[in-house]
């Protein structure tokens, strides 16, 4: 998952925020293996994710957009996209480089 205490700024974080659908047909699946591939993809620095069973947030780290797009150029993480309108109503995703960030009791987060 995510140390935040390691997280050393700059780096980047996609924020990915969903409405499931109804049909999630090969969605477990596919977010085993995306979850499994990008722990090699150097760079990456982790995920977190939060919501409810209606709206989820699902937040990656990374080193730099060097990382990024090699993770942009996955075929695995190119083929869950394709999905994209099957398992989600609506989606929003932002890429945001974080310049600072502060962490008060992290054993609580």
């Amino acid at each position: 998952m995510l140390n935040r205490e390691e997280l050393k700024p700059p780096f980047y974080a996609n924020i990915f925020s969903y409405v499931p659908s109804t049909d999630r047909e090969g969605y477990a699946a596919m977010d085993e293996a995306t979850l499994s591939e990008v722990q090699h993809i150097k760079g990456f620095l982790g995920y977190e994710v939060t919501g409810t069973e209606t709206r989820r947030i699902f937040i990656s780290y990374w080193q730099d957009m060097e990382a990024i797009n090699r993770w942009r150029e996955n075929a695995t993480h190119k083929k869950a996209k394709s999905h994209g309108k099957q398992w989600y109503s609506a989606y929003h995703s932002m890429l945001v480089k974080v310049e600072s960030h502060s962490l008060w009791h992290p054993e609580l987060l």
